[in-house]
C-alpha cells in the first residue's frame, strides 16, 4: 500500500522510521510548518520534517488543512492509507480521503485518556499502567474503532519522559503490525465503550502546573513526575519561580504549614505537604539554568 504519514514531534519519528524499516511505501509526509523557537527565535523544523528530508521523502507543511490546494496536492499522491501520529485534528475531507481510511496511534489505552496529553495525565493521576492504541479516525476526536492496543507498566518513579520513550517504541511496532493487518485484510475494529468512568487528557495549561502544597505527598509527587521535563511543575521560592524536574517523597508527620520550604543549605531543600515532604532533586530557579540540588545549594541560603 502507498501511505501518507502525518506527524510532528519526536514521538512520531519512531513510527515513521519503523514503517520505512518494515519496507512500507511512504509516498509523502505531512507535518507542521516551520516556526520560530527559543530565545533567538530561530526558525525550527519539526523532528518529523528533519527525518523525512534525511530519507528523501516529499514533505507537505500546510497552515490550513482545509485549503483546497493542500487537499488537491494530498489527493494527487493517491495514497491507499493515511497514518497519523501526534499531529493535529484532521477535517473529514482529509481523513476520509484514502480508500483504506486513516489510522491514528494514540498514547493511551483507549477509551481512557482521550485528548492532547495522555502521557502526562496518566502519571499525574497515579496510574500504574498505560499503553498505546491504534484506531480508525472518525468525526469525534480519539473515538474511532480500536484496531490494536498494547499495555506497559508505569513504574513508581517514572516521569512523563520515561513513559513517553516507552510508548514511543512500543507504539512504533504496534503501528507496523496495524498497517500489515490492514494490508492483509484480516482486521476488524472494535467500537470503543462509552461509560461514566472515562478519564480524559486535555491540553495542559500553565495554571495546571502550579503545585498545591495542601495536597498529599503522593499527589504532588505524581504531578511533578507527570509534568517532567515539560511543561514542568512549579512553585514559588522567595518570590521566584522554581521549576521542579525531579523530586523524592518523604511520608512522615509534619508540623509546618503546607508549602513551607526547609533547608540545611547544604544537602537538602524540601517543601511541607499535609502528610510529609517533597525533597527537590533537580530544579531550575527563575533566570538560571537547570541544575542539581547540590549545585543549587552552593549558592543559595534560605531566608
Amino acid at each position: 500500500m502507498s501511505i501518507i504519514f502525518m506527524g510532528t514531534p519526536e514521538f512520531a519519528v519512531a513510527s515513521l522510521q519503523a514503517l520505512l524499516k518494515a519496507g512500507e511505501k511512504v509516498v509523502a509526509v505531512v507535518t507542521a510548518p516551520d516556526k520560530p523557537a527559543g530565545r533567538g527565535q530561530k526558525i525550527q523544523e519539526s523532528a518529523v520534517k528533519k527525518f523525512a528530508l534525511e530519507n528523501n521523502l516529499p514533505v507537505l507543511q500546510p497552515t490550513n488543512l482545509k485549503d483546497p490546494d493542500f487537499i488537491e496536492q494530498l489527493r494527487s499522491y493517491k495514497a491507499d492509507l493515511q497514518v497519523v501520529v501526534a499531529f493535529r485534528m484532521l477535517p473529514e475531507a482529509v481523513w476520509d480521503m484514502p480508500p483504506k481510511g486513516t489510522i491514528n496511534l494514540h498514547a493511551s489505552l483507549l477509551p481512557q485518556y482521550r485528548g492532547a496529553a495522555p502521557i502526562n495525565h496518566a502519571i499525574m493521576n497515579g496510574e500504574t499502567e498505560s499503553g498505546v492504541s491504534t484506531f480508525l479516525l472518525q468525526h469525534e476526536i480519539d473515538t474511532g474503532n480500536i484496531l490494536f492496543s498494547e499495555k506497559t507498566p508505569i513504574l513508581p518513579d517514572d516521569t512523563a519522559e520515561d513513559l513517553h520513550d516507552k510508548l514511543m517504541n512500543i507504539g512504533a511496532q504496534l503501528l507496523v503490525k496495524t498497517v500489515r493487518a490492514i494490508y492483509e485484510g484480516n482486521i476488524e475494529g472494535t467500537p470503543q465503550p462509552e461509560n461514566n468512568d472515562l478519564k480524559t487528557a486535555p491540553k495542559i495549561h500553565k495554571e495546571d502546573c502550579r503545585i498545591n502544597w495542601d495536597r498529599s505527598v503522593q499527589e504532588v509527587y505524581n504531578l511533578i513526575r507527570g509534568l517532567s521535563p515539560y511543561p514542568t511543575a512549579f512553585t514559588l521560592l522567595e518570590g521566584k519561580i522554581l521549576k521542579i524536574y525531579k523530586a523524592k517523597p518523604e511520608f512522615i508527620q509534619v508540623n509546618e504549614k503546607p508549602g513551607t520550604p526547609l533547608s540545611d543549605s547544604k544537602t537538602y531543600l524540601k517543601f511541607a505537604c499535609k502528610d510529609g515532604y517533597i525533597h527537590i532533586m533537580d530544579l531550575q530557579i527563575q533566570d538560571k539554568k537547570r541544575m542539581s540540588i547540590s549545585d543549587f545549594l552552593r549558592g543559595f541560603r534560605l531566608k
